[in-house]
């Protein structure tokens, strides 16, 4: 199945596995660009170094092209560009947009940008800076998210830009891959399906919890970082939406805590970072310090297993999946049912 962003990025078939911190690491973007579509490596939790040795090692593992997610926020992001840039990273993918400048330097070295939104308006602005193409995800997506459905903003920004735009948010098989198509996008870009995949390297049990999950268990919640963050409804986010502000600012400090012996951050840091975080936004400091300490909060999930202590970024799509597939067999799976649901579209 040929679309621009096949053409575009030299994948055989129109899917993106996402960018997910802690799940999206060489193993699974590997197998996922094996499998046809465009894996991309999630570098935001990893130093530079440790950046320059996941590509090489994705790299030993596939000829197929596949992309990096990076911050582009991130103090050290020239660095981490430069990593891209010399290692010959197909796609550099964006959760935030990145400057006219940082675009224009991968253009200028042959790298495609592909920035992920959740507003028209932001599409339209990283489209005249020169992104190659966009990442549409609606409010069904996970982790933090807005509040426009899929079907709602899809359409759109499919009209207000002029480069190749993918659908993010709600998609798990061939039938919302040609819903998406007909919507006039180039192809799905899907985060939970591919967790939920034999090739994912999250602990098994936790993958059991997802898979034991209703539609109705998957919430959107500011508790964690005073931001709508899209997880599955857990103890820890139920303690955080119930408990006061003293017992939330307790709890905070201890998960800081953690988070300084793991990463070696130093509170005067995390003072300064809550600060900014903190500046312009109606976050109490219990949501500071979580905000803070996110990614150390997703770890604890996805790779030591603790889900009593971490927090499971999920789509609502987790909520109608029901297996483990490899990617080889997801992708091909969703290609035939996508065959099939055109066909079926070319009958009526």
């Amino acid at each position: 199945m040929e679309t621009a962003l096949t053409r575009l990025t030299g994948v055989r078939h129109p899917v993106v596995q996402t960018g997910m911190g802690w799940v999206a690491g060489p193993r699974l973007v590997a197998a996922a660009a094996n499998a046809g579509a465009l894996g991309v490596l999630a570098s935001a939790t990893m130093t530079v170094d440790r950046l320059r040795e996941a590509v090489r090692e994705v790299r030993s593992r596939t000829d197929a092209p596949f992309g990096v997610n990076l911050r582009a926020d991130a103090p050290d992001a020239g660095d981490r560009a430069d990593v891209l840039i010399a290692e010959g990273v197909r796609v550099a993918s964006f959760a935030l947009a990145p400057s006219p400048e940082l675009i224009a330097r991968f253009k200028e070295k042959g790298v495609l940008v592909v920035p992920t939104v959740g507003a028209r308006r932001h599409a339209e602005k990283v489209a005249g800076w020169g992104a190659d193409a966009v990442i549409v995800q609606g409010a069904e997506g996970g982790g933090h998210t807005g509040a426009v459905a899929t079907t709602v903003l899809l359409p759109q920004v499919v009209d207000a830009v002029r480069i190749p735009v993918v659908a993010a948010g709600g998609f798990f098989d061939g039938r919302g891959l040609v819903a998406a198509l007909a919507y006039g996008a180039a192809g799905v870009a899907m985060g939970t399906r591919f967790l939920l995949t034999s090739d994912s390297t999250v602990p098994d049990a936790v993958k059991a919890r997802y898979l034991a999950a209703a539609v109705g268990d998957v919430t959107v919640t500011r508790a964690v970082d005073g931001l709508p963050h899209r997880m599955l409804r857990t103890d820890l986010v139920d303690a955080l939406e119930h408990s006061g502000r003293v017992r939330a600012l307790a709890r905070a400090v201890r998960a800081a805590a953690g988070y300084r012996a793991l990463s070696g951050t130093g509170w005067c840091r995390m003072v300064r970072e809550g600060r900014a975080l903190r500046h312009g936004k109606d976050l109490t400091w219990s949501q500071v310090l979580l905000a803070a300490n996110t990614p150390m909060l997703l770890r604890a999930a996805m790779v030591d297993g603790r889900t009593d202590l971490g927090v499971m970024a999920a789509g609502q799509v987790a909520g109608v999946i029901g297996d483990l597939p490899s990617c080889a067999d997801l992708v091909a799976r969703i290609m035939r049912e996508a065959e099939e649901a055109r066909g079926r579209v070319g009958g009526c």
